[in-house]
């Protein structure tokens, strides 16, 4: 089996509040399992998806100040979408913090945006660019 990387791991405050947001942006609920003493197996994913998130509850004075912070300030989850129109209109609803309009790079259509507890994040749209085009 070629290797792969299988789960990200999201620091968050509370289990439910995170799986709440999650589902709110069309994310599913691959596993919720109890481990015992407060701590649980969450496993979420857009659907379809490979990689998955795996919701961490933070509970150290360490962890707890990583909240948000993962990525040092700069955006270090990336939402790749065939539907960037719809998908943007999802977090909209969802009141995410947009920080700017969507704007079109030779990447793709992108939009930078944040989760509930500050982690940046980029809903990309390749189609169309330049990498898409150079795999054709």
């Amino acid at each position: 089996m070629p290797k792969r990387i299988a789960h990200v791991s999201l620091l968050v405050p509370d289990y439910d509040e995170a799986l709440a947001f999650f589902t709110r942006i069309g994310f599913e609920c691959r596993e919720d399992t109890d481990l015992g003493n407060g701590k649980r197996w969450v496993r979420i994913a857009p659907r379809n998806a490979d990689t998955e998130i795996l919701l961490a509850r933070a509970v150290s004075s360490e962890q707890i100040a990583a909240i948000g912070r993962q990525g040092g300030g700069r955006v270090w989850l990336f939402l790749e979408t065939n539907d960037f129109e719809a998908d943007y209109r999802q977090l909209q609803r969802a009141g995410v913090c947009i920080e700017a309009p969507p704007r079109d790079e030779a990447y793709g259509r992108v939009v930078v945006w944040s989760d509930p507890w500050g982690n940046r994040w980029d809903l990309i749209d390749k189609r169309g660019s330049d990498r898409d085009i150079a795999r054709e």
